[in-house]
């Protein structure tokens, strides 16, 4: 997929550009090495070979983009700090509120709406001297209707929902970092079928006030990056408390990206997961997990979650319903500008009962607790991010069995683009960390990365 991108794009230092990890483009800049406005035009040139055919993009202004990178050169030109995402682009998905810029949730009833403020995170990414790459597309109020997004690694296959404009904006070199949101599986599962790195971070780390609420008990926001150090870059601009919030916590900065640098004192301990529906997954991805997990040796071992805890699947449906039936009861009075799966989905949520619902919550709350033993004998669970690669066809977004239980418990997860199939579609390694120790998750995620490498490059020297 690198090597079709940059095929396609213009020739040089633009292909040299958009091939940087976020890192390197951030330190090059600070140092004068590349200018912000050059970086723009790599992007910009980039997403008019890409857009047309991957459509990742729900909003974008090339002249606007230019702008705001000629004010990031002016500012580095006075001598002044520079912020940590200093001319970085980054996409935004577009259930995020962004000042004077169309956040049209996916949805026709919210055609042309242009917010007045600026979402919690975009204020943030301004202040780190983020650009603002455009707004990416989501699934119809970021649930289940596919969007007009195609896979980059094959056109005729889906990238995944909600955060697909996301995810596929980063595959397709179009944007060095992207913004997404997660209620079932709406990160992992698109950066899976996608090839990127999808970190969701434990839950209430990102505050999201100022986007689109689906379901308070089970939003997350999330990033989207080629590297676990650019994911990690990112995030940690977007961490913070915010009062507005009322799931946001109180936590000291996390330095996440150099915890995500350093070397654990010893190798990580990986739990192998079989999760429920393994059976029914795709037998390349069963294999290659299971050669994966062999190769590991004695930093692997199997094990499997007391089969009570599977109950959190439904819970998590029930309580995602039953928040979504109230939060968009606007929408649902004009149900017939509503795709058939947010029309199901309303319809569920407005008979579930009040005890169910309630019952829901408290069961889910004490999910958690299950985990604390595993944790106590391996660093992060290791487990598929998706049944299999992105399925073919674009009538579905795929099965999110593999992420609804870590979304409901507020676990950190992240997944890896470090297997694919034989036609080259990607599958995604998915990581499950202990809630709000994200930076050891971080860690154990990029010793996997290089791990992996090195297996790869001894592979390649020996045959």
């Amino acid at each position: 997929m690198v090597n079709k991108s940059i095929k396609k794009s213009d020739a040089g230092e633009t292909v040299a550009i958009i091939a940087l990890t976020a890192v390197e483009m951030r330190d090059r800049i600070a140092s004068g090495e590349l200018t912000a406005l050059r970086v723009a035009e790599a992007f910009i040139a980039q997403i008019a070979i890409r857009e047309p055919e991957v459509q990742a993009f729900a909003w974008f202004d090339p002249d606007f983009l230019r702008f705001q990178a000629q004010e990031a050169d002016r500012y580095r030109g006075t001598g002044r700090p520079l912020g940590s995402l200093h001319g970085l682009p980054v996409a935004v998905k577009d259930i995020i509120d962004t000042a004077k810029i169309p956040t049209e949730n996916g949805a026709k009833l919210d055609k042309g709406r242009v917010p007045t403020k600026d979402a919690v995170v975009v204020a943030r990414l301004r202040k780190a001297g983020a650009l603002i790459l455009g707004k990416t597309v989501t699934t119809e109020l970021a649930y289940l209707t596919p969007s007009k997004t195609k896979n980059p690694h094959n056109l005729a296959h889906t990238p995944g929902g909600s955060s697909s404009g996301s995810a596929a904006a980063v595959a397709a070199f179009m944007a060095p970092l992207a913004i997404g949101t997660q209620t079932g599986g709406s990160i992992i599962r698109p950066a899976s079928y996608c090839g990127v790195v999808g970190y969701k971070p434990s839950f209430g780390a990102i505050a999201r006030t100022g986007i689109l609420p689906q379901s308070h008990s089970l939003d997350t926001v999330g990033v989207f990056a080629k590297t676990t150090q650019d994911a990690a870059l990112l995030a940690e601009v977007l961490f913070g408390y915010d009062a507005e919030d009322p799931q946001s916590v109180v936590q000291p900065s996390a330095p996440l990206l150099s915890l995500s640098r350093s070397r654990p004192p010893i190798k990580p301990t990986f739990a192998f997961l079989k999760p429920r529906g393994w059976d029914e997954a795709d037998p390349i991805l069963i294999e290659a997990f299971e050669a994966l997990s062999q190769e590991l040796g004695v930093q692997c071992f199997e094990f499997e979650l007391p089969p009570a805890i599977y109950n959190g699947l439904g819970w998590r449906e029930m309580i995602n319903h039953a928040e979504m039936a109230r939060a968009y009861f606007r929408y649902g009075q004009h149900s017939d500008l509503l795709g058939a799966e947010t029309q199901d989905a309303l319809a569920k949520g407005n008979a579930v009962l009040a005890r169910d619902y309630l019952s829901a919550l408290d069961w889910a709350n004490a999910l958690g607790t299950g985990l604390e033993t595993i944790f106590e004998r391996a660093d992060v669970i290791l487990s598929p991010a998706a049944t299999g690669p992105a399925p073919l066809g674009h009538a579905s977004t795929g099965s999110a069995i593999f992420n609804g239980l870590w979304t409901l418990i507020g676990t950190p997860a992240i997944t890896l683009p470090l297997l694919e199939t034989p036609q080259g579609l990607p599958m995604g390694v998915q990581l499950i960390g202990p809630k709000h120790l994200d930076g050891r998750l971080l860690r154990a995620a990029n010793w996997l990365t290089d791990w992996a490498s090195e297996q790869l490059h001894s592979g390649a020297q020996n045959d």
